[in-house]
């Protein structure tokens, strides 16, 4: 009988390495890669105005794409801020509906210096999704998980949390 998927779910605020270090782990896991913040983007380029609804709207998309990706039994790494209670629901009624082990990666960056510095100089990663300011970083809202999570310091090598990550899912500790 082959393993059930697995729905690898990475959140943390903007700026934290979320997105190199999910990438990088889909890479080594061979699973898909969904990032809200590509989907919105689409939705920019498509000419829908950037609202609340949009956001939403790459995530219901990700959740979507998501869930015929797990029906095939292929595994799925989310990679989203997921700060609130209905995002990450949706996650785990997902994982629930599939069958798919469901793991949280919650990424922060202990190194505050470091973090306002990735936030105030890079690029906008996804045009036309603008980056947000420090002060928006800061003021964002992000509840701590009800339920227990891995976490991960973004500012350590990026290898280095690949490997602490897949350690600890093949430990079966989900």
């Amino acid at each position: 009988m082959p393993a059930s998927p697995k729905l690898i779910v990475f959140a943390g605020l903007p700026g934290v390495g979320k997105s190199t270090i999910a990438r990088r782990l889909s890479e080594s896991l061979d699973a898909v890669w969904l990032r809200v913040d590509t989907i919105e983007a689409s939705l920019l380029k498509a000419g829908v105005p950037r609202s609340f609804e949009t956001g939403l709207a790459a995530y219901i998309a990700a959740q979507d794409i998501a869930s015929e990706h797990l029906e095939l039994g292929r595994s799925v790494v989310i990679d989203a801020v997921n700060g609130v209670e209905p995002a990450r629901q949706m996650w785990r009624d997902l994982a629930s509906r599939w069958r798919a082990t469901l793991t949280v990666v919650e990424v922060t960056c202990k190194d505050r210096t470091e973090h306002r510095r990735r936030v105030e100089t890079r690029s906008s990663a996804t045009p036309p999704v603008p980056s947000p300011t420090w002060d928006e970083v800061v003021a964002r809202e992000y509840l701590p998980w009800r339920e227990p999570v891995l976490s991960v310091d973004g500012s350590e090598p990026v290898e280095r949390n690949v490997e602490l990550i897949v350690h600890h899912l093949r430990s079966g500790r989900e």
